[in-house]
């Protein structure tokens, strides 16, 4: 019998600092993920409404414009529950009742490996 193909992790990186997004986005790709990125709440739901193959979300908390990383993820949750949900922050962590069931957090500052483990593990 053939082995089935792997799913190759499709991720959505929303991060609002250029240069953070930046070397997020890189250390993902030679991970051998395909991404896409967003600067903020609003750009993220073009960019997860355009792109169905997204499989991950991976969003700092704080962010400005019409809605943080929080409320994105609770959208995201709400029209896909199947999409893996990761945050980030430096500023402390947020509360399980504000997260979405099965959504994980990574501390600020990360490495590369624990945010491609934390991908990996679902």
């Amino acid at each position: 019998m053939p082995a089935l193909p792997s799913i190759r992790p499709f991720v959505l990186v929303v991060e609002d600092e250029a240069l953070v997004r930046d070397c997020t986005v890189a250390q993902l790709e030679d991970a051998g993920f395909s991404v896409i990125e967003a600067a903020g709440g609003e750009e993220a739901m073009r960019e997860f409404e355009d792109h169905a193959l997204v499989t991950t979300v991976f969003s700092d908390i704080n962010m400005p414009g019409a809605f943080d990383g929080l409320s994105l993820i609770n959208k995201i949750f709400r029209l896909r529950p199947d999409v893996q949900l990761i945050l980030t922050s430096g500023r402390g962590l947020p509360l399980d009742a504000e997260m979405p069931l099965g959504a994980r957090f990574l501390l600020k500052p990360y490495n590369s490996y624990q945010l491609t483990a934390l991908i990996r593990a679902a």
